[in-house]
C-alpha cells in the first residue's frame, strides 16, 4: 500500500540525490585532502588560502582546479607533485574547487 509518508520519503530521497555536491571541510576530509592541505598553512601542499589567492578572478579557475584535484599536478607549488585522486567524482572535484576558491 502506498502511503503519503512513503511517497514523501521517496521524493525527499530523490531530491537529495539530485542535489549537487556541497563542498565543505567535511567533503575535503572525506577525500583525505586534509592529509596534505590546511586552510591557512602549508602542510605537504599549499594552504587553500594561497590557492584561492593565486586563482582568484581567473575565469577558468574552477575547471582547472577540479582537473588538478582529479588528475594531480606538479611544478606549480614546488617539487612535490600532487597525486591523482581518481576516486573523486567530477561533481565532488568541482564542488571542492568552488569551496577552495571561497577560502579567505
Amino acid at each position: 500500500m502506498i502511503t503519503t509518508k512513503s511517497v514523501l520519503a521517496a521524493l525527499s530521497a530523490a531530491w537529495l540525490v539530485a542535489l549537487p555536491a556541497q563542498a565543505s571541510p567535511e567533503l575535503a576530509r572525506k577525500h583525505i585532502c586534509m592529509g596534505c592541505h590546511a586552510l591557512d598553512r602549508k602542510v605537504v601542499g599549499p594552504a587553500w588560502r594561497d590557492v584561492a589567492a593565486r586563482y582568484s578572478g581567473q575565469a577558468d579557475a574552477v575547471p582547472r582546479l577540479a582537473e588538478k584535484i582529479q588528475r594531480g599536478g606538479k611544478g606549480v607549488w614546488g617539487a612535490v607533485p600532487m597525486p591523482a585522486n581518481p576516486k573523486v567524482t567530477p561533481e565532488d572535484a568541482r564542488a571542492l574547487a568552488i569551496w577552495i576558491l571561497m577560502v579567505k
